[in-house]
């Protein structure tokens, strides 16, 4: 087995850790972070914060494939040949296995991987800078190292498996829990999350549901929890914009105003909602919001005629003369 795992790594992705090694300088990535399946949704999703610059670079994630956090003395290279090899048929374990026993340093990596099946695996290198552990549950996986305390671990996954909502919060929360706990003993820097769906749709762009990061900040969790909410936000408003098709302006108006609530405000959603109104033909529920919008900043107001030209909005005298004179 252990000989079929090295040919696996090196005959069917063509390298192995060891050979990328040999090539480029060990990285300290110190960290913590979470790797987690949603059995529901099909959902994949990796979270991580560290003192650390740009940290989003150890997590990684594919629809119908899995997810790895990669950190420690990090090998950046266990995020995509982990996701190959498990693209190609292998368990979680089959594909860590065999990348580990390929990697002469492997006692300095820390590394989580989840499979299609919702099957997690850590290793925790004997020569990670302590406090340095992992706790793998049911469908995910935390892990930590160079932590203040070691108990860092066992406070994500509680609340993890306490906290309620979709995957992108549950992993929000367990990422709040570690730096309550105490976090990384060096302080904070970065923060990044991604969540990508059960299956790939073939669109690209479709797939990754969340994919948010802090890569500099004095307060990344807080940077990284507010720009969560902005793309949720992003999410109603597309919804909205669903509803305003079908001409069901009572919801459109639900989910323009949750996107504007967890936007903190952001005129901008609030303004495309107008013009969506008003392109179809709702110039009643329009006018108040551009009202609102205009009163706050008169350059969306300018914006207005260049629609028209643009042929976003309705080239109508009356309608766009009822706009500009608010």
């Amino acid at each position: 087995m252990k000989n079929l795992l090295i040919c696996l790594a090196v005959i069917t992705l063509g390298t192995t850790v060891g050979q990328a090694e040999a090539k480029e300088k060990l990285h300290p990535v110190h960290t913590y972070s979470i790797v987690a399946y949603d059995s529901t949704t099909g959902q994949f999703g990796a979270a991580v914060q560290s003192h650390w610059f740009k940290v989003a670079d150890v997590i990684w994630a594919e629809p119908g494939v899995g997810a790895v956090a990669t950190q420690s003395l990090v090998e950046f290279s266990y995020g995509p040949l982990g996701l190959a090899m498990m693209k190609n048929g292998k368990t979680s374990k089959q594909a860590l296995d065999g990348l580990l026993i390929s990697d002469e340093n492997n006692a300095v990596r820390q590394v989580a991987m989840i499979d299609i099946n919702g099957n997690a695996v850590t290793h925790t290198g004997s020569k990670c800078i302590a406090e340095a552990g992992h706790y793998t549950g049911h469908h995910y996986s935390v892990q930590a190292n160079l932590m203040e305390k070691n108990t860092v671990w066992q406070a994500m996954a509680d609340a993890f498996e306490s906290a309620e909502g979709d995957l992108a919060e549950r992993m929000m929360i367990a990422l709040e829990a570690a730096q309550k706990e105490g976090g990384d003993i060096r302080g904070k820097q970065s923060a990044a999350m991604i969540v990508v769906r059960g299956k790939p749709t073939g669109k690209s762009w479709e797939d990754k549901i969340v994919d948010v990061r802090v890569d500099d900040a004095a307060e990344p969790l807080i940077e990284l929890r507010r720009l969560l909410n902005i793309s949720r936000a992003y999410e109603h408003m597309n919804k909205g914009d669903e509803y305003i098709t079908a001409k069901d302006f009572a919801n459109a108006t639900k989910e323009y105003q949750k996107a504007s609530e967890l936007s903190g405000g952001n005129i901008e959603i609030l303004y495309w909602f107008a013009v969506t109104l008003t392109t179809e033909g709702n110039i009643e529920k329009a006018l108040p919001i551009y009202k609102k919008i205009f009163d706050q900043d008169k350059n969306w107001q300018i914006l207005i005629p260049r629609l028209v030209d643009a042929e976003i909005l309705p080239n109508d005298t009356l309608v766009i003369k009822q706009i500009m004179e608010l």
